[in-house]
């Protein structure tokens, strides 16, 4: 992995001559397949593990519905990030697995277009942990979301990247 250190100055691609925000036009790129995978995990404690396990949280099917809002969060990206372009999210797959820290969350999203989707999965796995705090507070106020990160992306012209 590379980290901001050992990359040499690079213009800011987000700003213009004055120095203000714009989106970056890529109308001359050519479409190709690109893929992003992000993960994060909802820290829960045991008594709410417990729940999320024996399918007892009030509220419902825990796992389904942060499944659905991180597939729907992961198409509605640029309304939520006002540089983000609007892209062909081809496919979704958020995961959600129990495990005796909380829930673990891998949602991996591709595309066939002019940019990635690296945001795409982050925004899934984001909005889908929000799912998972808003089904479950009413067990423990506790719960909260952890390291939601870029674990790999593949395809356009910076190639890929896999975290290390």
């Amino acid at each position: 992995m590379t980290g901001p250190s050992q990359h040499p100055a690079q213009p800011l691609t987000h700003l213009d001559a004055r120095g203000q925000a714009r989106m970056v036009d890529v109308t001359a790129k050519q479409p190709t397949v690109r893929s992003a995978t992000a993960t994060g995990l909802v820290a829960c404690p045991p008594a709410v593990v417990a729940a999320l396990r024996d399918d007892s949280v009030p509220k419902g099917d825990v796992l389904a519905v942060a499944r659905i809002a991180g597939i729907a969060a992961a198409k509605r990206t640029p309304e939520l990030l006002p540089l983000a372009h609007v892209i062909g999210v081809h496919g979704a797959v958020v995961d959600l697995v129990v495990d005796d820290d909380g829930v673990r969350i891998t949602a991996s999203v591709r595309t066939a277009d002019r940019t990635g989707v690296e945001m795409e999965a982050l925004t899934a796995v984001s909005v889908a942990a929000l799912a998972v705090v808003d089904m479950v507070k009413g067990l423990d106020k506790s719960v909260h979301i952890e390291h939601v990160r870029l674990e790999a992306k593949t395809g356009g012209k910076s190639g890929d990247w896999h975290r290390t």
